[in-house]
């Protein structure tokens, strides 16, 4: 461990900065874990992409389908290739589970690993009532079980959403949670930054409202979706960008950049097949020569016509012949 349980909000605050991605995890045509391929995307990343962090087994990273063990897996590798590569990353390990002890043994397993942080979503209450109880003793208990920091992760899957003042009590008694993911509307994580300023690190996973919420309310870490993967080049790094324009104070030239992204944007939403965003997002991956492979059920994989629709929508994008000519300069 980096800090102790006592000194994880002041590490946070340090060093949970900057540009953070949630990766999918690549499988073979097998469906077994692509061990090399997801070592080469991390490289990627890491080493070209220059990513602040990296968010690991994750919903992108289809965790709901993998083996206790695959998960565990994907922990050491990431971990392994970050310090490779001069820990110039973070890593924050998803422990979510809907079975407590499963959380718990991802949760220890990264801490003696030594990754940077957890993050373990809301649980799913069946028949809930005391949701706010409920939830306060959750993460209190998962808490009391490491010391490394934990970022809490509230979203409308759960079938409830997390109240700010629910958050802010979790951050305010429990010493090593450090941060939220917080995916809902923008008054509600409005507020709960203004209710938790130096005591927890507020998040969201929209790239389009990440530059004004580093102007309007003061963020220091995108936590986290994948568009720092798919948006992005060895030689065209415009999130990144923006993102160092915007904590500089120029914010004229930072939303500028931003707006050059809109025909990406475009290109992936009007690409995006119904249904399978996971099979969608790994064969952007492949055409940026990233890895990518197949989803695992129950996700469905892309018909021949989607990926079509999606390398019609890439060659628009602008992206590949962005990245080559800034390759030449």
């Amino acid at each position: 461990m980096k800090y102790r349980r006592n000194e994880a909000k002041a590490y946070a605050r340090e060093h949970l900065r900057g540009v953070w991605a949630a990766t999918p995890t690549p499988f073979n045509e097998d469906l077994s874990l692509d061990e090399a391929g997801f070592r080469r995307n991390l490289r990627h990343w890491i080493g070209e992409l220059d990513v602040g962090g990296l968010f690991i087994c994750g919903k992108q990273g289809e965790f709901f389908s993998m083996s206790v063990a695959e998960r565990k897996r994907c922990f050491e590798i990431a971990v392994e290739e970050t310090a490779a590569l001069g820990n110039r990353s973070g890593t924050i390990l998803s422990c979510s589970d809907q079975n407590l002890d499963t959380v718990i043994e991802l949760a220890k397993h990264a801490e003696a690993i030594g990754a940077d942080y957890i993050v373990v979503h809301a649980p799913l209450l069946h028949f809930g009532k005391d949701i706010d109880g409920t939830v306060y003793e959750y993460y209190r208990h998962v808490a009391s079980q490491v010391n490394i920091g934990i970022a809490m992760w509230s979203h409308q899957d759960a079938g409830y959403l997390m109240s700010p003042e629910l958050c802010a009590r979790i951050a305010n008694e429990v010493p090593n949670v450090v941060a939220i993911k917080y995916s809902v509307p923008r008054e509600m994580y409005a507020r709960l930054t203004r209710m938790t300023e130096g005591t927890l690190i507020v998040s969201t996973s929209s790239e389009v409202e990440w530059l004004d919420n580093i102007v309007e309310l003061g963020w220091q870490v995108y936590l986290c979706s994948i568009p720092p993967l798919l948006y992005q080049t060895a030689a065209d790094k415009r999130i990144n960008e923006y993102t160092r324009l915007a904590m500089a104070g120029e914010v004229d030239r930072a939303r500028r950049v931003r707006a050059s992204l809109d025909p990406v944007r475009a290109a992936l939403e009007r690409s995006r097949p119904a249904g399978t965003p996971q099979a969608y997002q790994k064969y952007w991956q492949e055409l940026l020569g990233q890895v990518g492979g197949p989803v695992r059920r129950p996700l469905l994989q892309l018909t021949e016509g989607e990926r079509a629709r999606v390398r019609d929508a890439f060659a628009a994008s602008g992206l590949a012949s962005v990245g080559a000519a800034m390759a030449t300069t």
